[in-house]
């Protein structure tokens, strides 16, 4: 293993929480598998983000998640139906922007990486997101480049994933990242 990290799920207007859910019981799982192999150490804990008043708030948290830090990666779920709106997004890029400013890794799945172009973050450089919406985004975020061949882009501080069911595929990438191939594997 490798590294604790606290990941940050954003629920925004529209989010898709099977993915929600889904990820948090991924990073629960690889946690404990982690353990079992490893003894107690490096540990994934998961958190649920939202705005209030348009302050962000830790709306809950798994088991070890440490309510004093802020996460080491945040990642915006897909969503169903249309892409959020550029006034539904404005509170949110906003914190997105300080808390990449921070340190804070961002990431992306389907049309999450809706809420992460608002944040400006993505100019000039190769995202993915799902072929369905990429000309959509294009239209949207025209200084970005779209590439729906990959199935991940990772800058490092940025990871987008493709489609709506790629949150598995950034799961497994966010395992591998802090906790090692071997339990990422597993």
């Amino acid at each position: 293993m490798t590294s604790s990290a606290e990941i940050g799920l954003v629920l925004y207007p529209g989010v898709q929480m099977a993915a929600v859910l889904g990820m948090t019981d991924l990073f629960n799982s690889a946690t404990r598998l982690a353990q079992r192999r490893c003894g107690p150490g490096p540990a994934l804990s998961v958190s649920h983000w939202g705005l209030e008043n348009g302050a962000p708030v830790r709306v809950s948290a798994s088991e070890g998640a440490d309510g004093t830090k802020r996460p080491s990666v945040l990642v915006l779920p897909p969503a169903l139906g249309d892409p959020i709106l550029r006034e539904e997004a404005a509170p949110f890029a906003a914190w997105l922007r300080e808390c990449h400013a921070s340190g804070i890794q961002l990431a992306s799945i389907c049309a999450g990486a809706f809420l992460l172009g608002e944040t400006g973050l993505l100019t000039g450089r190769t995202i993915t997101t799902n072929w369905v919406i990429a000309e959509t985004f294009e239209v949207r975020f025209p200084d970005v480049a779209v590439d729906t061949d990959r199935l991940l882009s990772d800058d490092g501080d940025i990871v987008t994933a493709g489609g709506v069911m790629a949150w598995v595929d950034l799961g497994l990438k966010l395992i591998d990242r802090y906790l090692g191939p071997t339990v990422m594997l597993d």
